[in-house]
């Protein structure tokens, strides 16, 4: 296993190096610059700036220069937040994304994996087809709908939680960006849970442990859980990466001060060390996560041999 790891781990670098070849190039083909803008720079100034940023270097330099502070964990200077670097943007926004991120991901787990296997369990009945209504509509329903409903409704009807802002440690705070963003995902979890649960309860091995005579609950909650899991890991890889970075939507409706946002105004503006940062670290999270998933499958279904 640790053979394995490691070999994925190693196999990894190219892959970030792909990751922020394309990044890199692709926006410095963009038209415009960072530096542009409406009021129009002296010549002199602009020539200033692009020399303390290495901007007048030929791009081949630029892109070498990149990838050697890259190396070391330095993610370079924001060109649109003065004095101010993108590992520091990182730190300060990625916390909150996290913090909400996880959350999200422990209620879709728990609320959207206790529906999928009630209705494989009840399936065909009337409390099958009502949850899986509500699944469906959960994935229907963008997150830009529900969002301000719940704000509505508990926020400014019920005055029960906070319409927005973020407090570090408030739970009030954390409450309605973390429901809004796991709705979805709960309706996701759901019916994959019921379709794995249905697929795992016609296994042979099922039936030999109904045949035993044991309870029900207990063919349920000793044979069947684990194996019914196996779809979820290869959802949640990238789901985690995509919940911990945050959802701009989100964090724009409860003005929270999450890297999403960051990241669209870093494009609108052609910070191009902003915009690249954030893509490396997505692609670092949904590397991890994807051989965490790869681990968990070891441990929940044995016959499965990492060569």
């Amino acid at each position: 296993m640790l053979r394995y790891t490691l070999r994925r781990l190693v196999g990894a670098i190219p892959t970030l190096l792909v990751i922020a070849t394309l990044a890199f190039f692709l926006l410095h083909a963009a038209p415009g610059g960072p530096f542009d803008s409406a009021k129009r720079i002296p010549p002199d100034i602009l020539q200033n700036i692009q020399a303390r940023y290495h901007l007048d270097e030929p791009l081949g330099l630029q892109y070498l220069r990149y990838l050697g502070n890259l190396a070391r964990g330095d993610l370079g200077p924001s060109y649109v937040y003065r004095s101010t670097s993108v590992n520091q943007i990182v730190a300060q926004g990625l916390p909150v994304d996290a913090t909400v991120g996880l959350t999200a991901l422990a209620l879709a787990l728990l609320i959207g994996g206790a529906i999928g296997v009630n209705a494989a369990v009840r399936r065909s009945t009337g409390w099958d087809y009502v949850l899986m209504t509500l699944a469906v509509l959960g994935i229907s329903l963008p997150v830009f709908v529900i969002a301000p409903l719940l704000i509505l409704v508990f926020a400014i009807d019920l005055h029960w939680l906070p319409a927005g802002d973020w407090v570090v440690g408030s739970l009030s705070h954390l409450v309605l960006p973390a429901v809004a963003l796991a709705l979805p995902y709960i309706a996701y979890v759901a019916r994959m849970m019921r379709a794995s649960t249905i697929e795992v309860l016609a296994s042979p091995f099922i039936r030999t442990a109904q045949a035993k005579g044991l309870p029900p609950r207990l063919v349920l909650w000793r044979h069947a859980l684990r194996p019914t899991l196996t779809p979820m890991i290869s959802f949640l890889g990238p789901a985690i990466a995509g919940l911990i970075t945050g959802s701009i939507v989100v964090e724009t409706i409860f003005g929270l001060p999450g890297i999403g946002r960051y990241f669209v105004t870093a494009a609108l503006n052609r910070d191009y060390t902003l915009v690249m940062g954030i893509t490396v670290l997505y692609g670092v999270l949904i590397i991890a996560f994807n051989l965490l998933a790869d681990l968990c499958y070891a441990w929940i279904d044995p016959r499965v041999r990492l060569r």
